[in-house]
């Protein structure tokens, strides 16, 4: 089943200034248009001190055209981009919160939880993140928390989409370890109209903060290679992704076309084995 998520993505809301320009212009195409301390006093006007703007860093090496840079651990390099949540965030931003409902911490995203018992189907993912303190030279952010959620094999968002909005499969919350690190045992996610494959994620000083939905530290998105997406959408139930994706381009993509070096994930595995996906995150 096919969903037009791009038109939810980008439809007016009528949320005033400080929704929309930070979900439609990114920091160097608003840079662009009204200079750095012109934007800065426009955001300031609106109250807005990041989440939905985009930024770019420095180029990785990986899967692709860029992937997670390896973790020095001896001097702070740019953040990872701020990014919009989307229309589906469940984080309490856009309708329901799922973060302050018990279960929601898990490692292992593919069942939902509560009540529901939906399961997500797909080729499995793991997606490994290492959340890194650009104010502690770039050393890992123990005790911090990781948000994620995404799209299923069909492109929709448990708690939002129709057919799954009794579902919560596919969201969770990880607190890092002593090296920053989260994991998250999940499925590749679908291509759907209008957007390059993706995974969401919000990290927060401490799982306290997680499980409040307050203190957010930063929102971005992870990026999927583009020969690993080929590679999973010619299995079954994929189809549809794979036509979307001929469709669209991560050069072209609302949110990853000014720059994408820190968001592209490097995979590896198979579709019979499975893959992995990992990407540093520093904040």
């Amino acid at each position: 089943m096919a969903h037009d998520h791009d038109a939810h993505e980008l439809e007016d809301h009528d949320r005033g200034l400080s929704h929309d320009l930070p979900t439609l212009l990114s920091r160097r195409r608003a840079l662009a248009l009204f200079g750095g301390a012109g934007l800065a006093a426009a955001l300031a006007g609106c109250g807005v001190t990041g989440g939905d703007d985009g930024a770019t860093g420095s180029t990785a090496a990986g899967n692709g055209a860029g992937a997670a840079p390896a973790a020095s651990g001896s001097s702070s390099g740019p953040g990872i981009p701020e990014e919009t949540a989307g229309p589906y965030p469940g984080d309490g931003s856009n309708g329901v919160n799922v973060l302050t409902e018990s279960g929601i911490v898990r490692s292992d995203i593919t069942r939902s939880f509560g009540s529901a018992s939906g399961v997500a189907k797909g080729v499995p993912l793991t997606v490994k993140l290492k959340v890194l303190d650009t104010g502690n030279g770039s050393a890992g952010l123990k005790g911090a928390a990781v948000y994620l959620w995404h799209c299923d094999i069909d492109g929709r968002y448990s708690l939002y989409s129709e057919g799954v909005t009794e579902e919560n499969y596919l969201r969770g919350v990880q607190e890092t370890g002593g090296d920053g690190s989260v994991t998250f045992t999940s499925i590749y996610p679908a291509a759907y109209s209008g957007r390059w494959p993706h995974i969401h994620f919000e990290v927060y000083p401490s799982l306290d903060a997680a499980t409040t939905a307050s203190g957010k530290l930063r929102t971005s998105q992870l990026a999927l290679p583009e020969a690993t997406c080929r590679q999973v959408y010619a299995t079954d139930g994929y189809s549809q992704s794979l036509r979307n994706l001929a469709q669209t381009s991560l050069e072209t993509d609302m949110v990853f076309s000014d720059g994408y070096s820190l968001q592209l994930a490097k995979l590896t595995g198979s579709v019979a084995d499975g893959f992995t996906a990992t990407l540093n995150v520093p904040v």
